[in-house]
C-alpha cells in the first residue's frame, strides 16, 4: 500500500506523546459507554485521532519560545500588538478583536449584524455557523456550485459560490423581499471536503455583493490552505507567495472570523478582523462583555504570542506542501482500497462518501455515523460524521426535516502531529470497514440537544 516517496517532513520531532491501541473488546465497550457518539469517547481510548484539525496542531519550538515571553498585561499587552501586526501583514486588516476561539468570533459577528428572519448567504456554512444562524432565528443559505455537491466531480475549486444564485438572493434583498446582513465565504469549504474557493470566484462574489451594499466576510479558519490551492491550481498565481495571495483574497472582503485553532497552528484562540474601524467598534461592544477586554479577548498573553508566531509559520510554502501532500497520501491509499470519497482531495482531511458506502441505508439511520463507529471499532481511528446527524434540521416554516446534500465522514489530519505510518494505519482501518460494510448497523437517537445535537447526542444501533 506504500506510495512513492514525497520527500521528508520539513521539521524534525523533539517531543513525543505515547498512544495505545485498545484491544477490540475494550473499543467495543468504550463506544457503547459513549452512546455510540465519537465525541463522548475519552481521548485515551482513541489511537489515531482524526476527529478534527481544530486545536490539535503540534506547536513549533518558536511558538513555545513565544509562550515563555508572552505579556500577561490585562490591557495593551505587548503580545496583542504582536498579533495585530501579524494579522495586518497577512490579512491586510488593521482592526483586530481576539476571541477564545472561532465560534466566539461567529457569535459576536452574528450578534452585531443578524436579525430574526435574515438570510445569511455563504458557500457552505459549517456546523457552528449554522448553529449561530439558527439561534438568531435567521436562515442559513448555502450557495455552493452544483459541482461542489457531487463527490465524484474532480473540479479544482468546488468551494465556489454559485454566482447566479447569489445574484437572485441579492436582488431579493434589494427589492426588500428579504434582508441579507452579509455574505460569508468559507475558505476552504469544510462541509464538502475542504474544497478551495478560487480567487476569480471570490472577486466576482465580492463585486456583486458590494453593488448591492452587502458586506462580505470570510471564515478564514483554513485560509493558508486555500491560498496554497490557488497558487497550485489557478492561472497567474504560481509565482506568488502565500502572503501575497492572502492579501489579495482578503482585500475583497470587509473582515473575517477565524478559528485560529486551524491555520493559526495553536491549541486555542480565534479572532475577528476588520478593514473598517466602525465594524471593529461594533464588535468590541460585544467582545468585552462576552470574551474579555479588547486586547486579550478571552486569551492569555502567551496564547496571543503563540498565535502571532503561528501565523507567520502557516504561510511557509514548505510547510503547506507537506501538509497537503500528507492528506493526499491518505486519499491515495483509500483509492487503492476502493473506498468512495470526495474528489479532489481537500486541504485538511479526507472525506469518505458514507452515502456511497451504505447506499441502501435510510438517512434517518445516519449512514455517516455508521461508518464513523465502524472505523473506530476497526482500528481505534476517530473521525467525525458530517451528514444528517450534524446538519439535518427542521424547517421553521414547513416543519419538515431538511437534510444536508451529502452523508460524509471526515478524517481531519492534525497539523504536524502524525507521520505517514499513522496514515497507513488509518487506511488499514478503512479497509476493514469497507470489507464489512454490509454488516454495519444504522443508529437511532436516544437523546439530542435542540442545536448542534451531534456533539452530545446518545445513540443506539438499529
Amino acid at each position: 500500500m506504500r506510495m512513492a516517496p514525497r520527500g521528508a517532513e520539513p521539521f524534525k520531532i523533539k517531543m513525543v506523546e505515547p498512544i495505545r491501541l485498545l484491544p477490540p473488546a475494550e473499543r467495543q465497550a468504550a463506544i457503547k459507554a459513549a452512546g455510540f457518539n465519537i465525541f463522548s469517547l475519552p481521548a485515551e481510548a482513541v489511537y489515531i485521532d482524526l476527529l478534527t484539525d481544530s486545536g490539535t496542531a503540534a506547536m513549533s519550538d518558536r511558538q513555545w519560545a513565544a509562550i515563555m515571553s508572552g505579556d500577561e498585561s490585562y490591557a495593551g499587552s505587548r503580545s496583542y500588538y504582536q498579533l495585530q501586526q501579524s494579522v495586518e501583514s497577512i490579512f491586510g486588516y488593521r482592526y483586530l478583536a481576539p476571541t477564545h476561539q472561532g465560534r466566539a468570533a461567529e457569535h459576536i459577528l452574528m450578534t452585531m449584524m443578524v436579525k430574526p428572519g435574515d438570510r445569511v448567504l455563504g458557500n457552505m456554512h459549517f456546523d457552528t455557523t449554522l448553529g449561530h444562524t439558527l439561534l438568531k432565528n435567521a436562515e442559513p443559505v448555502n450557495l455552493v456550485t452544483a459541482a461542489g455537491l457531487d463527490p465524484q466531480v474532480d473540479a479544482p475549486f468546488k468551494g465556489n459560490i454559485d454566482l447566479d444564485r447569489l445574484q437572485i438572493e441579492l436582488l431579493r434583498h434589494a427589492s426588500g423581499e428579504q434582508h441579507v446582513p452579509f455574505v460569508l465565504i468559507t475558505v476552504t469549504c469544510n462541509n464538502n471536503g475542504g474544497q478551495p474557493v478560487s480567487m476569480a470566484n471570490i472577486r466576482a462574489a465580492s463585486e456583486m455583493a458590494r453593488r448591492f451594499g452587502v458586506p462580505v466576510f470570510f471564515d478564514a479558519a483554513r485560509f493558508a490552505e486555500n491560498c496554497y490551492f490557488i497558487r497550485e491550481r489557478e492561472p497567474g498565481y504560481s509565482n506568488k507567495t502565500i502572503t501575497e495571495i492572502a492579501r489579495e483574497m482578503f482585500g475583497y472582503g470587509d473582515g473575517c472570523t477565524m478559528s485560529a485553532k486551524k491555520d493559526g497552528l495553536v491549541n486555542i484562540g480565534g479572532f475577528l478582523a476588520f478593514a473598517s474601524e466602525d465594524l471593529y467598534r461594533r464588535a468590541v461592544e460585544w467582545q468585552i462583555p462576552f470574551e474579555g477586554f479588547a486586547t486579550y479577548g478571552g486569551l492569555a498573553g502567551r496564547d496571543l504570542a503563540a498565535l502571532a508566531q503561528g501565523l507567520t509559520e502557516v504561510v511557509e510554502l514548505d510547510y503547506l506542501a507537506h501538509r497537503i501532500q500528507q492528506v493526499g497520501y491518505l486519499a491515495e491509499m483509500l483509492d487503492q482500497i476502493g473506498v468512495p470519497r470526495v474528489r479532489p482531495t481537500g486541504g485538511h482531511g479526507v472525506y469518505i462518501d458514507a452515502g456511497a458506502v451504505l447506499p441502501e441505508m435510510p438517512r434517518e439511520l445516519f449512514p455517516g455515523q455508521a461508518v464513523t463507529v465502524a472505523l473506530y471499532l476497526a482500528g481505534g481511528v476517530r473521525g467525525v460524521e458530517l451528514g444528517s446527524l450534524a446538519f439535518a434540521h427542521v424547517d421553521p416554516v414547513t416543519g419538515e426535516t431538511v437534510y444536508p446534500a451529502r452523508e460524509l465522514v471526515r478524517l481531519a489530519v492534525p497539523r504536524r502531529v502524525y507521520t505517514d505510518r499513522h496514515m497507513e494505519h488509518v487506511a488499514a482501518a478503512a479497509a476493514e470497514m469497507w470489507t464489512r460494510r454490509a454488516e454495519l448497523p444504522g443508529y437511532a437517537i436516544e437523546y439530542e440537544a435542540p442545536v448542534l445535537r451531534h456533539f452530545t447526542a446518545r445513540l443506539r444501533p438499529v
